[in-house]
């Protein structure tokens, strides 16, 4: 029995490789979340262990974060994940993507499961959580339908100043806008979609922040294929696999154990997140001062 979609959803998440919009928190809880990430930016505006705040909301924000840790815990949610993946889930990694009123940032057309080492695997969803307003005019996420059922196209590296991936990645295949379809969300509502899902965002041309979060959901059947070792939060039932290291969520903000715990995750993951890369990918470039913790 399904704990929060329908069938009908399910089909629609196998047919298309997404799901949106889903209800998850009300319009005031979504306004506390928001207003707790901007408490963050004013407190930490000169940054944590000789990294702008961003490295820590962009990359595994779980680890060193305790609320994105709560987020990605959140009943309702694994409910709805759990009905795609099944009962065993993990968190791979929790990100924040901020597009600031009227700025350029764009992500290009991309797969999720491109550079993450974890192969072309079926057992992982994203969640995507709405804190602002997020809509077309705002630069919210577009997905083209079906995209998924195919294996991983070719990417390129730009490493665009104005792109929000890591190493600008962008599909090395034409990909017709025509059929997107936009993922239009109000504050506190999610989407799900696919690793394979061809996906973009366009530019914040609205008078707010887009904000919103990213949860990467994985089966303990998933595993790294690229790197040596990776870790992950058990948040619902168990790893009998053991695939992963596994992981508990921060008990301290920026504490010194979470913080080693987090420069070791970023050393071990960065050897599949920048194969192949021709440029230093700095979002994976752990700084010597945060090395020094």
């Amino acid at each position: 029995m399904a704990k929060k979609l329908t069938n009908e959803q399910i089909e629609q998440y196998n047919r298309d490789g997404y799901l949106m919009p889903l209800d998850l928190f009300s319009t005031n809880e979504a306004q506390d979340i928001r207003d707790h990430i901007e408490g963050l930016e004013t407190i930490h505006n000169q940054g944590v262990a000789g990294n702008a705040l961003n490295q820590f909301f962009r990359i595994n924000g779980q680890v060193a974060i305790p609320f994105m840790a709560e987020i990605a815990k959140t009943p309702a949610l694994l409910d709805a994940v759990e009905d795609i993946l099944g009962p065993d889930l993990m968190v791979w990694s929790c990100e924040l993507f901020i597009k600031e009123a009227g700025a350029e940032k764009v992500v290009s057309w991309h797969q999720d499961l491109t550079y993450w080492g974890l192969g072309e695997t079926d057992d992982e969803v994203t969640a995507w959580i709405a804190f602002s307003d997020v809509s077309k005019q705002a630069g919210c996420m577009k997905f083209i339908p079906g995209s998924h059922k195919q294996s991983i196209a070719p990417h390129s590296d730009t490493f665009s100043e104005d792109n929000l991936l890591s190493r600008g990645q962008e599909v090395a295949v034409d990909v017709n806008e025509d059929d997107a379809v936009y993922d239009e969300l109000k504050p506190g509502q999610m989407s799900l979609h696919h690793g394979r899902l061809f996906h973009a965002s366009g530019p914040n041309k609205s008078s707010d922040r887009r904000i919103g979060m990213a949860i990467r959901y994985v089966t303990p059947d998933v595993q790294q294929v690229v790197g040596k070792r990776d870790y992950a939060m058990l948040v619902r039932g168990a790893d009998r696999n053991q695939n992963w290291i596994n992981i508990a969520a921060p008990s301290t903000l920026f504490g010194e154990e979470e913080m080693k715990l987090y420069n070791e995750i970023l050393v071990a993951q960065s050897a599949a997140l920048t194969a192949g890369a021709e440029q230093t990918v700095n979002l994976y470039a752990p700084s010597n001062k945060m090395a020094g913790i």
